[in-house]
């Protein structure tokens, strides 16, 4: 085969990885978009209460998915190398993590949930509200784990189709079960005819249940579907922790975790510097946010066809493979992220006006997410060479790379901004643009070097 068709099959084949976990993405978003919108029309502090904790919820997330790195890029290694028993106990030491991840952050966050909304600087008048909603999502903590943590073993064995099912199923539960707790009972006209929807009227505290429902749904039916996988379900496999297993899966998670930690301890104090701005800073802050999450949905896609694809090429050995991988991949996801940030700059009042009436949260928000709209090209760069790196099991750059920007940078620029000169949310976005621009320039640098790729530097994972 010629060039041009190797190249045109690792299309496909990354087109074919990437296509559910983008419509995964998209499902996830649109249950955001559902879930801020509801909120939203209970009112600007409605909002921000449940916008005050969503970076501590960021930081547990991004935990969890870094915990599931280290077996992603050791399942997908073994996969590639078609060393099938191997990826099994990986597996099984995956449903041990999963639960010993899930019980630890229960209690962790279980405990803490009457302080963090203080923490994060929120209105007085919101705290109480903000914490309720904080405690309840946390309950079913296992079920976010193992659906977090199995979706991320499916993916690494090239099932992408899979953890696209669990979360629609997830996303809508979530979704109708806000629409029915959210608000009180109301008249519904539909084609001349009134009818009479049934509700709870609980409000933000129906949101929560909603969401917490979502995970534990998403929690069972991830964990059946890991079960029944043909090559590496867990069954037969002990789930006692195996040294020999976790030592090369904890290598690569561990300075994945400090990373998430770094990064999203910095989205903390990032966060909790914007709350002081302000309800409405931080109502438009939380909006934008969600808002801009539809637009990520190519970088995470790809991303995660980066680090399955990187993997197995890792695992066969195949640096040709490898290298038409990482070529396909760096011009495919600057290309779908430049289209979708004209998107989003075009659309940026209105997207924020499907989520709050409030005209000044409107216009601050529309501000902010053209500012970001301009470099997402610049983003997704950045977002596909992590994925790169972590297929292969190099995430100790990254880890420095992340927590040098997020603190050096945005949290820091964000201080200097907001507490030092005066200014207000635009400012604090800058920082975080800059931030992103910064991490494209050292991911590149990395990526050109070759330092990153086992076949190359004689590395072993």
């Amino acid at each position: 085969m010629d060039t041009k068709g190797k190249n045109l099959s690792t299309l496909w084949i990354v087109l074919a990885l990437a296509w559910p976990t983008m419509l995964e993405q998209m499902l996830q978003v649109t249950a955001q978009y559902v879930d801020s919108a509801m909120v939203g029309r209970l009112g600007a502090e409605a909002t921000a209460a449940v916008g005050a904790t969503t970076t501590i919820n960021w930081l547990v997330g991004s935990s969890l998915s870094a915990l599931g790195i280290g077996f992603l890029a050791f399942i997908a290694r073994e996969y590639g190398a078609k060393r099938y028993e191997n990826a099994a106990r990986a597996v099984a030491q995956s449903v041990f993590a999963a639960l010993a991840a899930g019980l630890a952050f229960t209690a962790v966050t279980l405990s803490l949930s009457p302080l963090i909304p203080g923490w994060m600087n929120a209105d007085e008048a919101i705290r109480p509200m903000a914490s309720r909603y904080f405690f309840i999502i946390y309950l079913p903590m296992v079920f976010r784990a193992a659906s977090v943590i199995f979706g991320t073993v499916l993916r690494a064995s090239g099932d992408t189709r899979t953890p696209m099912k669990v979360n629609l199923l997830m996303n809508a539960v979530n979704v109708a079960l806000n629409y029915l707790l959210i608000y009180p009972a109301r008249d519904l006209s539909l084609l001349g005819l009134t009818l009479r929807v049934p509700g709870a009227g609980l409000g933000v505290v129906g949101a929560a249940i909603g969401t917490a429902a979502g995970f534990a749904v998403g929690g069972v039916t991830m964990t059946v579907a890991l079960w029944r996988h043909p090559r590496i379900s867990p069954r037969g496999q002990s789930l006692r922790p195996d040294w020999r297993i976790m030592k090369p899966c904890l290598k690569v998670a561990l300075p994945a975790a400090l990373q998430r930690f770094g990064t999203s301890f910095g989205y903390v104090a990032f966060a909790s510097v914007i709350n002081s701005i302000g309800t409405v800073a931080t109502a438009a802050h939380s909006i934008a946010n969600t808002a801009e999450s539809a637009f990520y949905i190519p970088a995470y896609g790809i991303q995660t066809a980066a680090a399955t694809l990187s993997g197995n090429a890792s695992g066969m050995k195949d640096q040709a493979y490898m290298k038409s991988i990482t070529r396909t991949l760096l011009i495919l996801e600057p290309a779908l992220m430049a289209v979708s940030g004209a998107v989003l700059f075009c659309l940026a009042p209105r997207m924020m006006a499907m989520f709050t009436p409030d005209e000044q949260v409107i216009r601050l928000g529309s501000t902010v997410l053209r500012m970001v709209a301009v470099t997402e090209p610049l983003y997704g760069i950045a977002v596909v060479l992590e994925g790169i790196f972590m297929g292969v099991g190099d995430t100790m750059y990254a880890f420095g790379c992340n927590v040098l920007g997020m603190w050096g940078v945005r949290v820091l620029g964000t201080v200097i901004m907001v507490r030092v000169l005066g200014f207000g949310l635009t400012a604090a976005w800058g920082a975080m643009i800059a931030h992103n621009i910064l991490l494209c320039v050292l991911f590149a640098i990395h990526y050109k070097n070759g330092k990153w790729n086992p076949m190359l530097s004689g590395d072993k994972f």
